[in-house]
């Protein structure tokens, strides 16, 4: 066995073990949360009635989305690097599907194969600003999901009573123990646009969209 294989297979032994421990304690640790939903109900009505959507989050607040959204067969755009293959194991474990990707890596395959699950009537989930930031920047790949498919968005945030924040890019949020979680749910809103080009320019419309969702919940 070369060196490289060596590693090769040493690195996918320890994401494994991440994985599978990370799985555990995010299961100890999230029964004892408490969720408070806002503006739920527009959200739950598009599902119910069969509508796909596009599910926007900023990649610090994965955590505890990942949790309340468990099981529900959500399609997240998770990044091909090696720490975006804990997450996407994680989101496995919870029920929910991945399509592996980014804006710079496989990006456009990526993005093709996200719209035929929300043609094929599948819901599908971005953080914007991943897999590597900068943090809050609002990336074009769910707006030109949005503009291709006719497939509104939905802008989640999270506030939390008691949390870590952890000193990444992200500033990754992690609730603690019984700490009670808002989650706040922006309305339906489609990139209505001609091109994918005139989709992407109305990153910065999205952004605050996004932001001011996030402020909805830590004001609650």
């Amino acid at each position: 066995m070369t060196a490289e294989a060596s590693q090769e297979r040493g690195r996918a032994r320890r994401l494994t073990w991440l994985a599978s421990v990370g799985g555990v304690g995010l299961r100890v640790l999230a029964s004892t949360w408490r969720v408070r939903w806002l503006n739920r109900a527009p959200l739950q009505a598009m599902r119910d009635a069969g509508h796909p959507v596009i599910l926007v989050l900023w990649h610090g607040d994965l955590l505890p989305l990942l949790w309340f959204f468990r099981r529900q067969a959500i399609a997240i755009l998770i990044s091909e690097h090696g720490d975006g293959e804990v997450v996407a194991r994680a989101a496995l474990s919870l029920g929910n599907r991945t399509v592996r990707g980014s804006t710079t890596r496989g990006g456009n395959r990526a993005i093709l194969a996200l719209c035929r699950i929300l043609d094929a009537g599948g819901d599908v989930a971005f953080t914007p600003d991943g897999p590597r930031g900068p943090a809050r920047e609002f990336a074009p790949g769910a707006l030109i999901a949005s503009q291709r498919t006719g497939v509104p968005i939905v802008a989640l945030g999270v506030a939390v009573t008691r949390g870590w924040r952890l000193s990444s890019w992200d500033a990754f949020l992690i609730p603690k123990p019984f700490a009670r979680v808002t989650i706040a749910v922006g309305d339906p809103v489609a990139a209505n646009a001609a091109t994918a080009r005139e989709a992407a320019a109305l990153a910065p419309r999205f952004t605050a969209l996004l932001n001011d969702t996030g402020a909805v919940a830590a004001r609650a």
